[in-house]
């Protein structure tokens, strides 16, 4: 399989720089390495990066060697953050005053954090020991998944964002539109007769699109005019594929529709648009467990 990516750049839906990236290597030498009941995860499924490794978590089997805290979805902290958090991040930044922010893996036996950067905690979650369970990364497909990474910050995530943006000249709005549904015309071909993103096999990069997929429909549609949701809905091969990854026990018991929702409200300062009218999928009739609430 072959994806270019769109730009050489990270993705930009990563969010703000990571003060801790700690890495787990493969043997004690490392300092933080992967064994069973040393770590911790601390995230919020309303959260998009706390979203792929809850799934990502939940499709290595990890529940019983590496256990997950669930966050409310609303950061409860005066300065944006998870007031929960704040002590890891004291431990481990002398005098921290910036707001405590998830998703973070934290070493249980230090108090201190290892990482609060999602990309590298998905890779480091692959290295665990487990019987049954397939890697997310597997050799060889390394830049397939890092192309979609790609793909989906820059052509789905940024591009629907700036289509969306009611503030921006609507020739930037429609080119930003044309990226996305280029991006999304891709990705269709790509999954016509296929299953899965990569070597018919389940990865990362499913972990990384579904996501990407549940936000265009529930948070970035909403400032879309109905005309260009329309267009977005017509992939139909990618949408049967989101459908089909949500009926998923490790995709679909994790998808918090109400939490996405309120911390949509809750950040977003954007008007909303005809598109808000126009839902692509019912996700909650596909979801797997109690509908739009995530597994505690």
């Amino acid at each position: 399989m072959t994806i270019t990516p769109l730009a050489a750049v990270p993705p930009a839906h990563r969010g703000a720089a990571p003060l801790f990236r700690g890495r787990l290597g493969r043997d004690a030498r490392s300092g933080h390495y992967a064994v069973a009941h040393r770590y911790r995860l601390h995230l919020s499924t309303a959260c998009p990066a706390g979203l792929r490794l809850a799934v990502g978590h939940t499709l290595l089997g990890l529940d019983g060697s590496c256990p997950v805290t669930f966050l409310p979805a609303l950061p409860d902290g005066d300065d944006g953050g998870h007031a929960v958090l704040r002590p890891l991040y004291e431990a481990g930044a002398h005098h921290y005053t910036g707001p405590a922010l998830a998703p973070v893996l934290s070493d249980d036996w230090s108090g201190r954090i290892v990482s609060n950067h999602a990309p590298d905690i998905l890779r480091d979650l692959d290295r665990f020991p487990r019987t049954g369970h397939g890697p997310l990364f597997p050799a060889g497909l390394e830049s397939v998944i890092e192309a979609v990474e790609r793909m989906c910050g820059e052509g789905i995530e940024d591009a629907a964002q700036r289509a969306g943006s009611a503030g921006a000249d609507p020739v930037e709005r429609a080119a930003a539109l044309d990226v996305l549904l280029d991006t999304l015309g891709r990705l269709e071909r790509r999954l016509a007769g296929e299953e899965y993103l990569a070597d018919g096999r389940l990865t990362a990069a499913d972990i990384e699109l579904w996501v990407s997929l549940v936000r265009l429909d529930t948070v970035h549609r909403c400032h879309l005019d109905a005309h260009a949701v329309q267009r977005v809905a017509e992939h139909r091969a990618l949408w049967a594929y989101a459908r089909r990854l949500t009926a998923h026990p490790a995709f679909g018991r994790h998808l918090d529709l109400d939490g996405i929702a309120r911390r949509h409200q809750g950040s977003c300062r954007g008007l909303e648009a005809a598109g808000a009218a126009v839902q692509i999928l019912d996700w909650a009739a596909h979801a797997t467990g109690s509908p739009g609430t995530p597994r505690r």
